[in-house]
């Protein structure tokens, strides 16, 4: 695995880590495990239903309207897995 790959990992981890914290915080749970995988899911989940629906976020900063997008769909996830158990 080259340098840039890992760093992409890690940067994709820690987008998700906080995307799931901030989910979390909205609609509760935790645990780091918990917060990376939702956040992870979510981005997918929400970059997604953002396209799907044809969303603009309107946030300039790249990084800040992927972390928002992944908490968006993270909060989606958390609600349909809750409606599903």
């Amino acid at each position: 695995m080259s340098n840039s790959q890992l760093q992409s990992l890690i940067v994709v981890c820690v987008m998700g880590i906080v995307a799931g914290w901030l989910a979390s915080i909205i609609v509760g749970g935790g645990g780091l495990v918990r917060y990376l995988v939702t956040g992870i899911i979510g981005a997918f989940v929400g970059g997604y239903l953002l396209n799907a629906l044809g969303v603009n976020l309107g946030i300039r900063n790249a990084l800040l309207s992927q972390i928002v997008t992944a908490t968006i769909g993270a909060i989606v996830v958390v609600l349909l897995a809750r409606l599903i158990a």
